[in-house]
């Protein structure tokens, strides 16, 4: 795509939040702006609101606009939509969305969307829409409305939406939604027209068929008006806490025919997310760094109490923990809210299922607010590169469920082992497709789960192997300092990465993300002067092999690959201290041979100690003479 190069201006797109200004690396860089400005009111009886919206949209793309789009995502929840059609066609369809009319022993799986009645569907429904004052024309195509402007927003302009519209909320089937099968009242997610992203790859314009979301970063100013009974969990900054029920003790309800109001307001976030039910009860806790952290809950007994009491301690931890290893928390709050139908990431809050045991409750709370980082503080988009969000989320979740929740001191070897053991079933299963494939396309849900989490997870430990651990931290930290808040790409994590390291990355990034290939090396013949290796497969790695000698010593050899142009440092791993280290020549990826020369008789021969190597077969990845 040929993308017009702004002026120097345009070109340092600087984004300040907390008073840090650093500038974007793309050349060319560029995205839009939207602030909202929102005011709802609620009638929790019929599960319907009404909604007013005021919108400033800002151009920064070098072209004028003659449309734009929004997203509803509530008329999904519709019998004969997309996501239903998908529903009946998968093979291994969502569970939490279909109903078994079989049996247990043979299973007719039914959409949860087929049956919905009129009164328990999803829409979003425009009253009425103008720009800059002009009332326009517009229309609705499943989930996607497309605006004709009456005026094409030029570059550099900031152009005024108002919209008014009525909504339902369906019967909670994914995400969204009323009636959770825990019993929370309203699950309001994606629940307001929502801009769709624009950026130089042009229009996002996914029907929403279950997976996930990609938008503009902006501010939101929403105003709730509910039922003054109940508790509400959001995003953001709740403006009035001693005007509504859960926050304050002494508070005062202030109510206006039996609805009381609620206020939010939140900065540079890319969704906005609330919940509520009058059994909701609030508790919180700061970080030692200052992060405000609620948990809004059923309190249905008192285990569940317990450990949701637990689990707000150890969030704190988290917050602390990420923020130095992954770059500091920008916000001043996060919110975890019982609802939904797992667990699912926002601006600033998340949803998730709350009857859980402890583990089970604090691994979910740490996947989704490791989403704070990937994705909403560098908005993936998560419709394309669905690996780098939830992949690298569910890497950062591990190490801190090993250092906060097992209390492990450190670790000696892969600690994203449990992740590599599902990538290498996968890759073995037939199942695989290439990971770069959009996030809705995936043939099953297997696939894309395990491609999506484990196989993304596996290469960010994997890209510490290739270019040392030391350098991998580093690489997280110089590019939260560059591309918070930008909506980078995977590229410009692999930049970061070869800059950091003086490695070159392309055949790394390519064959992992972009084919189904297979890493399998493999010990040949072994004689006292020297050692065989081979590749079996057609995916060529560095190597890191120990060699255990008969007198006892050891040594660690280190094969870097020609197109790296450079090698990793020696690691502190424990398992290579007091270790010597000998940096052998490289190793061509068109050779599916390589000879080491020793000087005395091996014992035994490892590939990769570390178990970082995501070889598919490790049986042969070892031999002791």
């Amino acid at each position: 795509m040929k993308i017009k190069i702004l002026s120097f201006l345009a070109l340092i797109c600087v984004i300040n939040i907390g008073g840090q200004e650093v500038k974007a690396q793309r050349k060319g860089f560029w995205q839009q702006k939207v602030d909202y400005t929102m005011d709802v009111n609620v009638d929790e009886k019929a599960y319907q609101y009404d909604g007013k919206m005021a919108l400033k949209y800002s151009n920064n793309s070098g072209q004028s606009l003659q449309k734009v789009y929004f997203h509803l995502y509530f008329n999904a929840f519709q019998p004969g939509s997309m996501m239903d059609y998908r529903l009946k066609n998968i093979s291994d369809p969502d569970k939490r969305m279909v109903s078994n009319i079989g049996t247990k022993e043979k299973p007719i799986l039914q959409s949860r969307i087929e049956t919905l009645q009129p009164n328990q569907i999803g829409y979003q429904k425009i009253k009425s829409l103008s720009v800059n004052g002009v009332n326009t024309s517009y229309k609705i195509d499943g989930t996607i409305l497309e605006v004709t402007l009456p005026t094409a927003i030029q570059d550099g302009e900031t152009a005024n939406f108002n919209i008014e519209w009525t909504a339902q909320v369906p019967e909670q089937i994914r995400r969204s939604g009323r009636n959770s099968a825990e019993g929370v009242a309203l699950s309001m997610a994606q629940w307001y027209p929502k801009m769709a992203q624009f950026d130089e790859f042009g229009w996002h314009l996914d029907e929403y068929i279950g997976r996930e979301f990609i938008a503009p970063f902006g501010n939101f100013d929403v105003t709730i008006h509910l039922n003054k009974n109940y508790v509400v969990g959001a995003s953001g900054v709740l403006q009035n806490p001693d005007e509504v029920k859960g926050y304050q003790a002494k508070a005062k309800v202030k109510a206006s025919n039996g609805k009381a109001t609620w206020h939010y307001k939140a900065q540079n976030i890319h969704d906005f997310v609330w919940a509520a039910d009058p059994k909701f009860i609030v508790d919180s806790a700061a970080s030692k760094n200052g992060i405000k952290v609620y948990t809004v809950y059923l309190p249905t007994d008192k285990e569940v109490i317990s450990n949701w009491k637990t689990a707000l301690g150890l969030s704190t931890e988290f917050f602390d923990f990420c923020s130095a290893k992954f770059g500091t928390y920008p916000w001043p709050t996060y919110t975890i809210i019982q609802g939904g139908d797992g667990g699912m990431e926002y601006g600033t809050a998340t949803l998730i299922t709350g009857g859980r045991n402890l583990k089970s409750l604090v691994g979910v709370i740490f996947h989704e607010s490791a989403h704070s980082w990937y994705q909403h503080l560098f908005g993936i988009n998560e419709t394309v590169d669905e690996w780098f969000d939830e992949g690298f989320t569910s890497y950062v979740e591990e190490l801190a469920m090993q250092h906060l929740f097992e209390k492990r001191g450190a670790i000696a070897s892969n600690p994203l082992i449990d992740a590599y053991r599902a990538y290498y079933k996968l890759a073995l299963s037939g199942k695989e497709e290439p990971m770069s494939l959009l996030a809705d396309y995936y043939n099953t849900n297997y696939g894309y789960s395990n491609e999506a989490y484990n196989k993304g997870a596996v290469l960010a430990e994997q890209l510490g192997y290739i270019i040392g651990q030391e350098n991998l931290e580093k690489t997280f930290l110089k590019f939260y300092d560059i591309w918070k808040f930008k909506h980078p790409t995977p590229n410009d994590f692999k930049r970061v990465a070869e800059d950091v390291s003086g490695i070159n990355l392309k055949w790394y990034f390519n064959l992992f993300i972009n084919t189904t290939r297979q890493i399998d090396y493999a010990i040949g013949h072994v004689t006292d002067s020297e050692i065989q290796l081979l590749n079996k497969s057609n995916f060529a790695m560095p190597l890191d092999i120990l060699v255990e000698y008969q007198d006892g010593s050891k040594e660690l050899f280190y094969i870097p690959l020609r197109e790296m142009r450079g090698e990793k440092p020696k690691e502190n791993f424990e398992i290579y201290k007091g270790i010597k280290r000998t940096v052998l020549k490289d190793w061509f990826w068109t050779n599916p041979e390589y000879k080491i020369s020793v000087n005395k008789a091996p014992k035994r021969i490892t590939i990769d100690p570390s178990l970082r190597l995501a070889d598919v077969e490790s049986a042969n990845n070892s031999l002791t003479r």
